[in-house]
């Protein structure tokens, strides 16, 4: 499972979503800040934060609660 979490800097909800990873004790993620990427600005500017399992290329867009964190990182 390659996890990253797509965020930006100052960002409430991205911090909230790092609560509910930590209270979901998710396996290591990396943390991807897209506020210099042109790129990732277009892919997710309006959906940060955003979790992304590489090995499947599935995504779960904010919010997200316990149960669909769960469902998402076993599914």
């Amino acid at each position: 499972m390659a996890l990253i979490l797509y965020q930006r800097d100052h960002c409430h909800l991205c911090d909230q979503a790092l609560a509910a990873l930590a209270a979901a004790r998710a396996p290591a993620f990396e943390s991807v800040f897209i506020d210099d990427d042109d790129a990732l600005e277009a892919r997710y500017g309006l959906r940060v934060p955003v979790l992304r399992d590489d090995a499947r290329a599935a995504e779960l867009d904010w919010p997200f609660d316990d149960e669909r964190l769960r469902a998402f990182l076993h599914g």
